[in-house]
């Protein structure tokens, strides 16, 4: 097992990278490097392929781009699928709620250029995740200020799917709005 010497995932792509010895790069390279980030740095590590390609492109690498492509589109479509990443979509509260909404927003951004299949995957996470809002919303057995705040969240959700372009800027307005200050008065 090769030792390395970089510091940063950056450092760590082009060591790799110049390790392959590899006149063009395509979608083999670009999975070694992927695998060589993870080992290093664990799930933080993770890059996509086309942001390693971007890092060796910059470096001088010619990147076979028909094989780039297929593998990042490959590795998103699998992103999206793993249950690993609906466990880090957390709706409990608002904090949490924000978080996921977040990285749901980056997610849709980088696969809405992609294959409808991509895209539908993650509209399907967000769906389920409105639709258990809204059955602990309804809940008997909870308290009237956990029944609101998933009332709420649902909302946050039915907004995302109508138009996630426009979701972070109208979260932003909502948050500060009067209206969610009154009826949530302990949100910073």
């Amino acid at each position: 097992m090769t030792k390395w010497k970089a510091a940063n995932k950056q450092e760590l792509i082009l060591e790799v990278w110049e390790a392959l010895d590899c006149e063009s790069v395509g979608g083999r390279e670009l999975e070694q490097i992927q695998e060589v980030l993870q080992q290093r740095f664990g799930e933080g590590g993770q890059e996509s392929p086309a942001a390693i390609a971007r890092v060796v492109a910059d470096e001088g690498a010619v990147l076979r781009h028909p094989e780039v492509f297929e593998c990042d589109k490959n590795w998103r479509q699998r992103r999206l699928s793993d249950q690993q990443y609906e466990q880090e979509l957390e709706f409990s509260d608002f904090r949490k709620a924000v978080a996921s909404l977040g990285l749901l927003d980056k997610t849709q951004r980088e696969v809405s250029s992609q294959d409808g299949s991509a895209v539908n995957r993650l509209r399907d996470v967000v769906a389920n995740a409105r639709l258990n809002a809204m059955m602990v919303s309804r809940s008997k057995i909870l308290g009237a200020e956990e029944r609101e705040r998933a009332k709420e969240i649902a909302q946050w959700l039915t907004v995302w799917l109508q138009s996630p372009q426009l979701f972070t800027d109208w979260l932003e307005l909502r948050l500060r709005s009067t209206e969610f200050r009154n009826k949530f008065p302990h949100y910073p």
